[in-house]
């Protein structure tokens, strides 16, 4: 068992912010760099090796335009896993002090908006995708072990020798931080960076040449099927069997996203001009 005793905030003066939240920041930061130097190899047509780079400056546009989406898509999440409390208090659902934010959700948000935002960039979305496929995977596996520096999402109660507990005054992000735990914040990284590797070399055999967006897909539905693995050792109640709320978005999530790439690779008949045959 691993006993985790540090202050989780950072303090200058006045000025107090968490760890969790400085190691995030970072995070996105990095991804951005990540995410730019990848639009530069990027064609800005599907399909076309050829064409045209994507501007790395049009980059800050679809972050900025992702944020929202993230951000609602979060909340309303959350609001789905917790249907029996905000159901009850709907207001409650805009006040951003309560509660949290729910990741696949935010996922979905984001893309959405970024994606809109991408489309009236440059006309096409699959090569924006093709670009955030890794700084995504990025972003959610650093993401999680920043989170562990707050005692957020400890998982069920564990003896094993790979068990975390959080000592000090805190304050921690999950109840009972004490109770030694599964680190679930700590296996979803890891799994995360699997996936990121298995990507890397599809990548590199070439499955993704054509930059259509299928290379966000594929890493975001290994990463669904990773989290709904991982969820099996949360804290949450069932709602649907053995299955948690966080589990059947997970799930939702990776069967969407193969279904789009099978949609997207599917073979197109041929158009012949009239009068062709």
């Amino acid at each position: 068992m691993t006993a985790i005793e540090l202050d989780p905030v950072v303090r200058a003066g006045e000025l107090a912010i968490r760890l969790e939240t400085l190691g995030l920041a970072a995070t996105v930061v990095v991804a951005c760099v990540l995410g730019a130097l990848i639009a530069r190899r990027t064609p800005a047509t599907a399909g076309r090796l050829d064409g045209e780079p994507l501007q790395p400056g049009d980059l800050v546009f679809v972050v900025l335009a992702a944020i929202p989406g993230a951000v609602i898509g979060g909340r309303l999440g959350y609001g789905l896993i917790h249907l029996d409390y905000y159901s009850a208090r709907p207001a409650a659902l805009l006040d951003p002090g309560q509660g949290s934010l729910e990741l696949v959700v935010g996922v979905v948000g984001a893309a959405l908006t970024g994606g809109y935002a991408a489309r009236l960039l440059t006309g096409s979305v699959g090569p924006w995708f093709h670009v955030a496929a890794f700084p995504t995977l990025l972003v959610i596996g650093a993401g999680k072990i920043a989170m562990a520096f707050g005692g957020t999402g400890q998982g069920l109660p564990n003896g094993g020798s790979w068990a975390t507990s959080y000592l000090g005054a805190g304050p921690w992000g999950s109840l009972a931080p004490e109770l030694p735990s599964h680190p679930a914040q700590l296996y979803e990284a890891a799994a995360t960076a699997l996936v990121a590797v298995g990507l890397l070399a599809a990548s590199a055999l070439g499955a993704f040449r054509r930059a259509d967006g299928t290379a966000w897909l594929v890493g975001v539905a290994g990463w669904a099927a990773a989290r709904t693995f991982v969820a099996s050792i949360w804290r949450d109640a069932p709602v649907l069997g053995p299955l948690v709320a966080g589990q059947l978005l997970a799930i939702a999530l990776f069967a969407g996203s193969l279904g789009l790439v099978v949609a997207l690779r599917r073979p197109r008949p041929v158009r012949w001009p009239r009068g062709v045959s």
